[in-house]
């Protein structure tokens, strides 16, 4: 069964052992840990049998959402990980006073445009260069009406964590 819980610093090694499984240039564990720390972010972790399988980050600006990483380890991809928790971070975010978020993903990264699209992110430009790995750009994404999302999607409770 997939539980959901805010990420606390005790947490970073686990995020960090998902994050090496998914990421060219992953985040440190200290980064993880300081991320978790600061009152201006949120992680939400996904858990299967108390291990962590996923997360995503959100930069609380404001009425804007920075979202950061979302990650799910690679044998629990295709299980709607990343799509749960995509929704029920919208919804801490949107309860926080978000109102619009945004995001860089590389274009070369088709499952998490298709699942950004989804949830009513739409391109509005390119970061050149942005990845330093192999020098490709970012695709910037912008979702400008988080209510409109999470009304079509089901509400704007946050049933998904606890």
């Amino acid at each position: 069964m997939l539980t959901f819980r805010k990420m606390l610093p005790t947490d970073a090694a686990a995020v960090e052992k998902v994050e090496r499984a998914c990421f060219s240039m992953p985040w440190s564990r200290e980064s993880f840990w300081e991320e978790a720390a600061q009152e201006a972010a949120y992680y939400l972790l996904a858990s299967a049998d108390e291990e962590v399988v996923g997360y995503v980050g959100v930069w609380l600006l404001g009425d804007e959402g920075h979202i950061t990483n979302v990650a799910v380890a690679p044998e629990m991809r295709r299980c709607g990980v990343g799509t749960a928790l995509l929704l029920a971070l919208m919804r801490i975010a949107y309860e926080r006073g978000v109102r619009s978020m945004t995001l860089e993903v590389r274009p070369s990264n088709e499952a998490a445009l298709a699942l950004y699209r989804k949830f009513g992110f739409r391109s509005v430009g390119r970061r050149p260069h942005y990845y330093t790995d192999n020098d490709e750009d970012a695709e910037i994404l912008w979702n400008t009406d988080i209510e409109a999302t999470l009304g079509a999607a089901g509400g704007k409770g946050d049933e998904a964590h606890g």
